[in-house]
C-alpha cells in the first residue's frame, strides 16, 4: 500500500510538473548580463542585458526538502571545474556561486523537474557558454514564479549629475594620488618621531647620569667643608683646603655640563614633541585621504542599496575588487543606517529595481517583482531615502546600479564576501537550511583600496545584529563561515 501511495503520488507530482523549456537566444546581438531570473514555478532561467532577455535555458532547482530558496543574490565566486566537498565529490562545471553555504548555478542533469540538493542546474553546454560572460556581482533573482523586468521610471530612483560623472576618474585619480602622498608623508614622519623618542631616551639617561655625579659632587664639598672645619693642625687643614678646592672645581665643572646638556635636552624634547604631534597629523591626513580615495574609486562602481521593513534599515553595498586570500572577493558596505519606511507594519513586497543603460535623463530603469506586497510604484512611494546618502551615491550613480525594497531581513549569509542576500520567509528553503551550519568568521572593514596585502580585511564583527537570529533565511546577517562546501 505505502509503495502504491508513493507511486501514486509521485504520478500526480510529474502530472503537475510545466511543459519543458527549451535553450533559445535572442535574435539580437547580446551586451553583457546584467541580471539572471531563476523561475521555480516554471524551471526556467533567463539571462537579461541592458535591452532585454539574451538567454534563456531550462533548469533543475532544489527537490522536495532540499528547494532552491527564492530571493536576491549575487554572483560571489566563479570556478570552471568545481567538485562539491559536500555531496560526494559531485562535479559541478561552470560553476557561479550565490551563497557561501552552497547554492549555485552550474551545469548539472536535467531531468525535467526539480531534483537538485538546492543549487539550479543548468544544462552542461549552456553553463559552459554562459561562464565567461557573467561578472563577479552580477544580479541573481530566484522567484517562485514566472517574473520577468519591466521599464520603470520614478522619482526615487537615482539621477546622476553629467558633469560629477565626467569628473569621477580624475577625481579619483588624484585623490589616490594624494592618499599615496600621505601614507608615505605618514610613514616618514612616523620614523622621524621614532628616532627623535630614541635620542630623547639616551639624553634622558645622560641627564641622569650627569643629575647622580653632580649630587655626588655636591656631597664630596659638603664633607670637605666639614673636614676643613674640624682640621687642627695648619697640615691637616691644607690637605683639607686642597680638597675642598678639587671638589669645588668638579662640582663646578658637572653644573655647567649639567645645565648644557638640560639645555640640549629641553630643545630635543621640544622637537621630539613637535615630531610626534607631526606623526599623528600625518596619520589623520593618511586615513581622510585614503577614506576619500576609497570613496572616490567606490563611486565608478555600481551601487546596490537594500532596504529591509523587517529591520527598518538601508544598506549600501559596492565591490571593491579586492580578492580575498580563501575565496571570493570584498563588497564595501561602510553604509548602514535607519530609514524611513511610511506604514511600517504592512507589506511592502520584494522588489528589484535595475539601472541598466543611460538614457537622456541620466538613468533607464527596470523594475522586477517576485513577492506580493504593494506594486512596485507603491512600495517605493513609501519609502524616504535619507539625503546624505543620496548625495553620496546618487551624482556618480553608473548602469548596473540598484535599489532592492523587501520586507525580508538581510540572510544570514551577507557578509563582506558577498553583495545582498536575501530569502522570501513565505517559501520553502530546504535546500538552504539544511547545508552545515556557517561559522562565524572574521570580517572586513575599512578601507580596502590601499591595503594589498588584505591584513586590513580581517578585523572583529563589525554587526551589531548577530545576537538575533531566524533560522529559515536568518532574522539578521552574520559574518560568513569557513568551511563552506
Amino acid at each position: 500500500m505505502a509503495a502504491l501511495t508513493a507511486l501514486a503520488a509521485d504520478a500526480a507530482a510529474r502530472q503537475a510538473r510545466p511543459a519543458p523549456t527549451t535553450e533559445a537566444t535572442a535574435p539580437r546581438d547580446a551586451g553583457e548580463p546584467i541580471m539572471a531570473i531563476v523561475s521555480i514555478k516554471t524551471q526556467q532561467v533567463t539571462f537579461y542585458d541592458a535591452d532585454g532577455w539574451i538567454l534563456r535555458a531550462p533548469v533543475s532547482t532544489g527537490t522536495t526538502g532540499r528547494e532552491t530558496p527564492a530571493g536576491v543574490f549575487a554572483v560571489l565566486e566563479k570556478d570552471k571545474d568545481h567538485h562539491s566537498s559536500l555531496y560526494d565529490d559531485a562535479w559541478m562545471p561552470n560553476m557561479q556561486r550565490i551563497t557561501w553555504n552552497g547554492i549555485a548555478l552550474h551545469g548539472g542533469p536535467l531531468p525535467g523537474y526539480a531534483a537538485s540538493h538546492g543549487c539550479v542546474r543548468m544544462p552542461y553546454g549552456f553553463a559552459e557558454k554562459l561562464f565567461d560572460k557573467t561578472r563577479i556581482g552580477m544580479r541573481v533573482i530566484i522567484s517562485p514564479n514566472d517574473a520577468a523586468p519591466v521599464e520603470f521610471p520614478h522619482k526615487a530612483l537615482f539621477v546622476p549629475n553629467a558633469e560629477a560623472v565626467a569628473a569621477a576618474p580624475a577625481r579619483a585619480e588624484t585623490l589616490a594620488r594624494e592618499a599615496a602622498e600621505a601614507a608615505k608623508t605618514a610613514d616618514e614622519t612616523k620614523k622621524a618621531a621614532a628616532t627623535a623618542t630614541r635620542e630623547t631616551a639616551v639624553l634622558t639617561a645622560s641627564l641622569r647620569k650627569l643629575e647622580g655625579l653632580k649630587t655626588r659632587a655636591d656631597a664630596e664639598l659638603a664633607y670637605t667643608d666639614k673636614a676643613l672645619a674640624a682640621a687642627k693642625t695648619d697640615e691637616v687643614k691644607a690637605r683639607a683646603e686642597d680638597l675642598k678646592q678639587k671638589a669645588a672645581a668638579k662640582a663646578a665643572d658637572l653644573g655647567t655640563q649639567l645645565d648644557t646638556a638640560k639645555a640640549d635636552a629641553k630643545s630635543k624634547l621640544d622637537a621630539a614633541t613637535a615630531a610626534k604631534e607631526a606623526a599623528k597629523a600625518a596619520q589623520t591626513r593618511k586615513a581622510d585621504t585614503a577614506k576619500a580615495a576609497s570613496e572616490a574609486k567606490l563611486a565608478l562602481e555600481p551601487v546596490s542599496i537594500y532596504i529591509s521593513r523587517a529591520t527598518q534599515k538601508l544598506y549600501v553595498r559596492r565591490h571593491t575588487h579586492k580578492q580575498v586570500p580563501d575565496g571570493g572577493e570584498v563588497f564595501d558596505a561602510t553604509i548602514e543606517v535607519p530609514v524611513t519606511i511610511r506604514n511600517p507594519d504592512k507589506r511592502i513586497g520584494t522588489h528589484v529595481f535595475t539601472a541598466v543603460a543611460r538614457n537622456d535623463a541620466g538613468l533607464r530603469w527596470t523594475a522586477v517583482t517576485i513577492d506580493s506586497g504593494d506594486a512596485a510604484k507603491d512600495a517605493l512611494d513609501r519609502i524616504t531615502i535619507p539625503q546624505d546618502v543620496l548625495d553620496r551615491i546618487a551624482p556618480t550613480a553608473v548602469p548596473r546600479s540598484s535599489i532592492i525594497v523587501s520586507d525580508e531581513p538581510l540572510s544570514s549569509e551577507t557578509n563582506y564576501r558577498t553583495e545582498f542576500v536575501a530569502v522570501l520567509n513565505n517559501q520553502p528553503q530546504g535546500g538552504f537550511v539544511t547545508r552545515r551550519p556557517t561559522a562565524d568568521d572574521a570580517v572586513a572593514s575599512g578601507n580596502f583600496w590601499g591595503d594589498d596585502s588584505l591584513g586590513a580585511l580581517f578585523q572583529p564583527n563589525w554587526n551589531s545584529q548577530i545576537g538575533n537570529t531566524r533560522r529559515r533565511g536568518g532574522q539578521y546577517y552574520y559574518p560568513v563561515q569557513r568551511g563552506w562546501w
